[in-house]
């Protein structure tokens, strides 16, 4: 007989020995994925049923002809034929990898052995920060598959675009463990954005990946100010605590130049004007700090008088008048400067038919009577 121990063989090989030379045994080597099922084929030429034996890596026979050998419910017999003999495996795992033979036992021993192989899909990868991340520095994320045959692929994804990480993998037995880091600087507008890890291997179907997301927090050294709304009154403007690792230890409120009103009250991130009047318009302040830095906050406040409002509608209608009134003298004034005018204009001396000649006597009567003679009747004239 000859006997075959687990090594690496081609897919397929054909043993003649003997005066038996005409027995053909073949097998095909099957890959499947951790817990998928697997199906080891022996394909029989020239089968005169002898007897058929198929066994596992450990070289426990799992079917002696058609009949179960070993009590592993995970082995199925599918089928047996005098051209194949097929056995289902469910539930693989990575124990079972390995070389199974089949062997055809006539006058000469007929062997071929149809090697399993096991992979692992990666989990869904783990993802931890290195450090909290401030605005303005650098955060250094880590993702982590544990377990993975072959080794898994990590790449890193922001914004829909890949970043570059380092990846390292160590081999524990038959898995891997890969790792990989990624560094970038940050800032507060990136607080909230997501950062993916992506890990893919031929365990997975074609086109699928594990991915885990990781939503940045990112610390602020200052908060961002924002301000007061809301029609209530008294109306509070907060001094926003949002995107502070700790609470600030210590929060200042100002106007100015000038001090608070009386009846303000400042109540840590919180100021109350209640009762608001004219008197209270200008820009307040929120100083704020913690162990990262300082800040500032402006509000500016404008407080709108209904009364002046109100006086300053009313007013208009007597404005128009006044407006109307002028306009009316000043057309009265043209009018009797016109009519004065043309009235000047028709003052002074004129010679009417009787006073013609009066300029070459030396007396008005003699002009008069020399006027008279030889002359048209008297004619008068309005000019």
């Amino acid at each position: 007989n000859i006997t075959f121990r687990k090594f690496c063989c081609p897919e397929r090989v054909f043993l003649f020995t003997g005066p038996g030379a005409g027995q053909e045994v073949q097998t095909e080597n099957v890959t499947v994925a951790e817990g998928g099922v697997a199906e080891i084929t022996c394909r029989l030429h020239q089968y005169d049923g002898s007897i058929v034996v198929i066994q596992n890596p450990a070289r426990q026979t799992l079917f002696f002809n058609g009949t179960r050998a070993l009590k592993d419910e995970r082995f199925q017999l599918e089928e047996f034929s005098p051209r194949r003999v097929r056995i289902r495996l469910s539930d693989a795992r990575l124990e079972d990898e390995g070389g199974y033979f089949c062997q055809l036992y006539t006058e000469d021993t007929h062997h071929q052995i149809a090697t399993l192989t096991v992979l692992v899909a990666p989990e869904n990868p783990v993802v931890e920060v290195r450090e909290q991340a401030v605005e303005g520095g650098e955060v250094e994320l880590s993702c982590l598959v544990p377990r993975s045959r072959p080794a898994a692929v990590l790449r890193w994804y922001r914004d829909r675009k890949e970043l570059k990480g380092v990846s390292s993998g160590q081999e524990n037995g038959k898995v891997w463990s890969v790792a990989s880091t990624v560094r970038f600087r940050v800032d507060r507008k990136d607080d909230g954005g997501i950062v993916i890890c992506e890990a893919q291997n031929q365990a997975l179907p074609s086109g699928h990946s594990k991915q885990t997301q990781y939503v940045l927090d990112v610390q602020c050294k200052c908060p961002a100010g924002r301000d007061p709304g809301g029609p209530r009154v008294p109306r509070p403007a907060a001094c926003p605590p949002g995107g502070w690792p700790a609470p600030p230890n210590q929060i200042r409120w100002n106007r100015g130049n000038e001090s608070l009103p009386e009846r303000a009250e400042a109540v840590g991130e919180t100021l109350t004007l209640p009762g608001l009047v004219s008197a209270d318009n200008g820009t307040y302040t929120c100083e704020a700090s913690n162990k990262h830095g300082h800040a500032r906050a402006l509000y500016v406040l404008v407080v709108y008088d209904p009364g002046a409002v109100v006086e300053a509608q009313t007013s208009v209608p007597y404005a128009i008048v006044g407006g109307i009134l002028a306009l009316l003298v000043f057309l009265i004034i043209c009018v009797l400067v016109g009519m004065v005018w043309c009235s000047v204009r028709q003052k002074g001396s004129y010679l009417t038919h009787e006073a013609s000649g009066l300029d070459e006597q030396g007396e008005a009567r003699e002009a008069f009577l020399n006027g008279s003679d030889g002359h048209k009747r008297k004619e008068e004239f309005f000019i």
